[in-house]
């Protein structure tokens, strides 16, 4: 027996569109053909994430429910597979230059070794 509450029709519904939204037409696309006669297959790969949570609130019968859901889809193009003469050859797409920012979120952990050697030091010295 299917347990009723409005917790399980909310994460139904995000789970309805996560499916709407990721299918094997997603990874692996439609057919291209050129007037040449070769044949391009997108291939890409699906990366997603979920979360939901609620909670009943009140006496019985709870009445007050408070809740959300949510998710996201990211899609990144990996590779196309050409086919031309009856020979099939992968071609992979080339990763994108790394951004400032993500240059900067790297080196945090690093600048905050040194912040908190710093200050091991100036201690070490003030006890002394």
């Amino acid at each position: 027996m299917e347990n009723k509450s409005p917790l399980n029709d909310m994460m139904r519904s995000a789970m309805e569109k996560v499916r709407e939204m990721v299918d094997t037409n997603t990874i692996v696309g439609q057919p291209i053909t050129t007037p040449d006669g070769v044949t391009l297959i997108p291939i890409s790969k699906v990366s997603f994430g979920f979360g939901s949570g609620g909670g009943d609130y009140g006496k019985a019968p709870k009445e007050n429910f408070g809740g959300g859901a949510g998710g996201a889809v990211k899609i990144d193009p990996v590779a196309f597979l050409v086919i031309k003469g009856g020979s099939t050859r992968v071609l992979p797409v080339a990763v994108p230059p790394v951004s400032t920012m993500d240059r900067i979120v790297d080196m945090v952990p690093d600048v905050m070794d040194k912040v908190e050697k710093f200050f091991d030091k100036k201690e070490a010295k003030e006890t002394l």
